[in-house]
């Protein structure tokens, strides 16, 4: 079966959907697949990736508020393209104009759209969360609501990973959606990575010693991650009822934030920002020496990160709404209310009290097969690929239906 993934979240300079895509055009050949990824770029280039994957690009302006992203605004060159390499199955990676680009296409390729973004959850939640309920913001927005029903119509199948995005697709009038629960790169990471040395070494970057809770948050450097909220919740914390907690917070990755995340750092005690981890091995190593990983996002739909961090054996303190509370372990850290600073505060001081050692023995326990923890990417894959195969012979030229 040859794959084309339209995918317009990818950039060499990405994050969580840059990692997803590599892995997809690595397992695609070894399960017997052709997979092709179409992504905007400055310049038409072809580039061979692992045994038989291609990251094709396709030229396409850059975003106005982040250059490192590109866009698909031309759906004729689209349509081309896509008739050029005559795919068995198409995803459409974004909610946007591409999906409907793709859902217009007359090829006779069944399709799908793969929900890399939560944009409900990353906008208007965020916006107006704390003014109104999820339920009243969906019907200020039902436009919006309208325009995924109508990607409904047009593809063969919605794709999420996790089970609370599917059920509210589905209250909200989608028909074809399906959970494939994400997995974690096999080999990579583990509980017997922690280190008392790198763990010293990251507590020594916030000031304190190997007495102290070492918190971890890891990820991209953008507005829907609320890292602001993360890193102000570690102070407030610590200082807790006039206490004086022993927590350091380090936050590593990159973005467009950064100057602005780093000046908050300067101004709070025993909190650090470091610079993104290219090395798979290092930041396994990193995450696994971490006591908790913290994640102040509910608007994940996949949230690598946490099951990284569940793979890791490492509680987690995380937002109530979204992928990352998937893979809270039982008794191994705490979900706290989405967006609310003061909440996560009191999460982080009630993982303080409840021993965070207990709390990672807890989290390497629940590491069993079958768990969030052990599936693999390949897991994943081949359960996305085998539902793909079963859409084959619902590919038809298309009518334009207006979305």
């Amino acid at each position: 079966m040859r794959i084309v993934d339209v995918n317009a979240f990818y950039t060499p300079a990405g994050g969580g959907v840059r990692t997803y895509v590599r892995h997809k055009l690595k397992a695609a050949p070894a399960l017997g697949h052709e997979m092709i990824v179409l992504a905007p770029g400055p310049e038409h280039r072809i580039q061979p990736v692992g045994d038989g994957g291609l990251l094709v690009t396709i030229p396409a302006p850059p975003l106005s508020v982040d250059k490192r992203y590109h866009y698909f605004d031309d759906e004729g060159a689209l349509h081309r393209a896509l008739d050029q390499w005559r795919p068995d199955h198409v995803e459409a990676s974004s909610p946007w104009s591409s999906a409907t680009f793709v859902g217009r296409w007359q090829g006779a390729a069944s399709r799908s759209l793969v929900m890399h973004a939560d944009p409900m959850a990353s906008y208007p939640y965020r916006w107006f969360g704390g003014v109104a309920s999820i339920e009243t913001i969906d019907r200020w927005f039902n436009r919006f609501w309208r325009h995924l029903r109508g990607l409904d119509q047009l593809h063969d199948a919605v794709i999420t990973s996790g089970q609370s995005m599917q059920q509210r697709l589905l209250a909200n009038g989608l028909t074809k959606v399906t959970a494939v629960q994400m997995g974690v790169e096999p080999g990579i990471f583990a509980s017997s990575h922690r280190s008392a040395a790198t763990r010293e070494r990251l507590l020594a970057a916030t000031g304190l010693g190997p007495n102290a809770v070492l918190l971890l948050a890891v990820g991209r450097f953008a507005a829907e991650k609320r890292w602001p909220m993360v890193l102000r919740a570690a102070q407030r914390a610590a200082r807790a009822d006039g206490a004086e907690r022993p927590i350091g917070l380090v936050l590593i990755g990159d973005g467009t934030r950064r100057p602005q995340l780093e000046r908050l750092a300067w101004r709070l005690d025993h909190v650090a920002v470091l610079p993104p981890i290219a090395d798979r091995a290092e930041l396994a190593r990193v995450v696994a020496s971490a006591d908790a990983l913290v994640h102040g996002c509910e608007s994940e739909t996949y949230c690598m990160v946490t099951s990284e961090a569940r793979a890791s054996g490492v509680p987690l303190i995380v937002p109530d709404r979204g992928a990352a509370v998937d893979h809270l372990a039982p008794g191994a850290g705490l979900a706290y209310a989405s967006g609310d600073e003061p909440a996560l505060a009191a999460a982080m001081v009630e993982f303080v009290a409840a021993g965070p050692e207990l709390q990672r023995a807890r989290a390497r326990s629940a590491i069993g097969p079958g768990s969030a923890g052990t599936r693999s990417i390949e897991d994943h894959f081949t359960e996305l690929f085998a539902l793909y195969e079963g859409l084959q012979g619902r590919g038809r030229g298309r009518a334009l239906l207006a979305v």
